[in-house]
């Protein structure tokens, strides 16, 4: 019988022959296989334990399985179907069971920390220093050294964690696209632009429908929400985007109540007040606390700026409609706010779309990281190499050595059977081998970026190229990983530090050089007008005190509900006590709009994920800020700074201290008001 292909180690994957029924087979093979290599390390004689022996033994014991798993998840993400999602969920709790397990395993960690505390442990150095002191931290944090007792609970705990989380996960993805509007009078679709209805026309022929579709997916809700001229309408599709996940027969209301908590109870049983510190601990924040102060100090520093923008959006409508000023329904915002920008600069974003056709953007993308890292982007021919799904493109990266440092997958379209969002996964990592060789990583970037529609190409909002080139970092960050221990290569930082090579990307989309490298006129070539290019700059911090606020409100929220978790569990709805949690961050509206703790899939659709580190996105925009200032000091296609940026962070994963890292590219640590200058809301130095 041929190997089951979820368990080839093939870097090219068969995807046509990774079928559902397949999965159970093949996770119950590489479960059976890992545990055979962990009981093997911990009946090991005591005594007898090396460092291969006990914490290499263990890096290599699990490889097989989350590289298994790994499809398995991918899959579900991408292609969504009843049978996928039956063979996964009925594998989670075992997969989950499984790597709960590990630490709290006595026999284990015995040998593990018998090798820690011999004299051999002490002659450990480098790479493998970080790995074994990380792994003990490791251990401890996850509750080894507990009584059986409390381990028991903690696995049984982890396993119903995953579940609930994927079921929260499922509820916002069916509910996204259970609703759908179609409109079959196009006098009421004034204002909207034309690309967009392009696409709304084209989504409802592929549905056999008359008129045209929109959805609550984003290529779709946003334009609608910015620029649709009927407010009926933008009312009916904002009550769908709200109620997402908040009803039944896809009502998260129970389960966030049980996610939290179940943190809580992890947390209290691994001696922690709760969950937002038992996650802290070790990353740079280090603390519920620090996480918290550090964004309320944000939240002091827009409040007034906040505030005058959520006044002059108020009193541009009213002068514009004749009425009084007041707050507007959530329905308006975006539709306004739309309409004061042009007024004040006059920049429409759709402006900007004819120049960002999604090739060009990505050929554009290559370029740049050819530049200023050494890198050669080339795509494989369609069909050379299989994908999941024929929209899908593969891609080989080799460094300015010529070595082969790995490739990837890119998934750009938005379709029913794909979650929403922009992220980025790896399937393989490779890296140094003992021999002196270095294997290739693999990995993919996904998103759900306008479709190419009415005969056009992808056209992107200049938002969309910022999402293409965050995705990116996060794939350089893998791809150039130079880390021998797999598990301390690329992503796999602390999560307060994992944004800084993403959004470090997306300054070079605000720059006339490197825009010129790829924004062209679909149909002419032409490079975008300098009038327009001045306008887009100028618009740039438009709103920025209220767009920080949002992520403000959002960490706010996170942490609030995992720091005082008791008295939001409690309740029968969270909603209420959540918005009153962050009031003070929203913008008034009437109605006022609910949160969005329903449908807040970065912290609610795994088990740790986001939760209790949403603000690990602020806390990385200061490192990226302060970070891109290098490189507007001393050029931004500097091949020097790109290879020092490469050196000191992009290759090496989780091999040092974050802060060490940062210092080592900076020669100091981050200062926070890089980013309040980027943003128009300090003086420029």
């Amino acid at each position: 019988m041929a190997e089951n292909p979820f368990l080839d180690p093939a870097f090219h994957i068969r995807w046509s022959a990774l079928a559902p029924e397949l999965i159970a087979p093949a996770i119950e093979a590489a479960l059976a296989r890992a545990q055979a290599a962990i009981d093997a390390i911990a009946a090991g004689e005591a005594g007898k334990q090396t460092f291969e022996n006990t914490f290499l033994a263990l890096e290599e014991a699990t490889e097989e399985l989350t590289q298994a798993w790994g499809k398995v998840t991918h899959l579900q993400s991408v292609a969504d179907s009843p049978a996928l999602r039956a063979a996964h969920n009925a594998m989670l709790p075992r997969v989950s069971a499984f790597y709960a397990a590990i630490p709290l395993n006595v026999a284990l960690w015995s040998r593990l920390k018998a090798f820690a505390e011999s004299p051999a442990a002490a002659r450990v150095a480098g790479v493998h220093r970080r790995f074994l002191e990380e792994t003990v931290k490791d251990f401890r944090q996850a509750g080894a050294d507990l009584p059986v007792e409390k381990r028991t609970r903690l696995e049984a705990l982890q396993s119903e964690l995953a579940q609930a989380t994927q079921k929260y996960s499922e509820h916002v993805l069916d509910a996204t696209n259970a609703w759908q509007l179609v409109v079959t009078d196009e006098a009421r679709l004034a204002g909207l632009p034309a690309l967009a209805k392009g696409g709304a026309l084209s989504a409802a022929a592929k549905k056999g429908i008359a008129g045209w579709r929109f959805t609550l997916h984003q290529p779709s809700l946003e334009p609608f929400m910015t620029y649709l001229e009927d407010d009926a309408l933008r009312r009916e599709m904002w009550t769908a985007s709200a109620a997402v996940g908040a009803q039944a027969p896809h009502d998260n209301t129970a389960l966030i109540s049980r996610i939290l908590a179940l943190r809580a109870e992890k947390a209290a049983l691994l001696g922690q007040p709760h969950f937002a510190d038992a996650v802290l601990e070790r990353r740079m924040a280090r603390s519920g606390a620090r996480a918290l102060a550090f964004i309320e100090d944000f939240q002091g520093r827009c409040a007034s700026a906040f505030a005058r923008e959520s006044r002059e959006l108020e009193e541009f409508k009213a002068k514009e409609t004749g009425g009084k000023t007041a707050p507007l329904a959530p329905w308006e915002i975006m539709f306004w706010a739309e309409k004061l920008r042009r007024s004040r600069y006059a920049f429409d974003e759709e402006a900007l779309r004819p120049y960002f056709p999604m090739d060009r953007v990505i050929a554009g993308m290559f370029e740049l990281v050819g530049r200023i890292f050494g890198l050669r982007v080339a795509e494989r021919p369609a069909g050379e190499v299989e994908v999941w799904h024929p929209e899908v493109k593969f891609y080989d990266v080799h460094d300015a050595r010529g070595r082969h440092v790995g490739s990837f997958y890119a998934d750009w379209h938005p379709r029913e059977a794909k979650r929403g969002g922009a992220w980025m996964n790896y399937l393989i990592t490779g890296g140094p081998r003992p021999d002196g060789t270095r294997a290739p990583h693999l990995g993919l970037m996904c998103g759900n970026m306008t479709p190419p529609a009415g005969g056009k190409p992808a056209l992107l909002t200049h938002r969309e190229v910022e999402t293409v080139f965050h995705e990116f970092g996060h794939l350089l960050h893998h791809l150039l990983g130079e880390v021998e221990i797999k598990s301390l290569n690329g992503v796999n930082v602390a999560w307060d530090f994992v944004e800084l090579p993403s959004q470090i990307m997306e300054n070079w989309t605000w720059e006339r050089a490197s825009l010129d490298l790829f924004a062209r006129h679909h149909e002419t070539g032409a490079l975008i007008p300098e009038d327009i290019f001045q306008k887009m700059i100028a618009a740039k911090n438009f709103r920025s005190a209220t767009a920080t606020m949002r992520q403000v409100a959002l960490a706010k929220m996170d942490l609030l509900l995992h720091m005082r978790t008791a008295e939001f569990a409690a309740a029968p709805d969270v909603e209420p006590l959540a918005r009153a949690a962050v009031a003070d961050c929203l913008i008034p509206t009437e109605p006022p709009a609910p949160t969005l703790v329903k449908r807040f899939n970065h912290i609610f659709s795994d088990p740790v994920g986001y939760a209790a580190g949403y603000y690990s996105y602020k806390w990385a925009e200061v490192l990226d800020a302060d970070a891109f200032t290098r490189f507007k000091r001393e050029g931004i296609f500097n091949a020097t700074v790109g290879a020092e940026f490469v050196e000191k962070v992009l290759s090496r994963g989780n091999s040092l201290d974050p802060s060490e890292l940062y210092r080592s590219f900076m020669g100091r640590d981050p200062d926070l008001n890089a980013l309040l200058r980027r943003n128009g809301l300090a003086p420029a130095a």
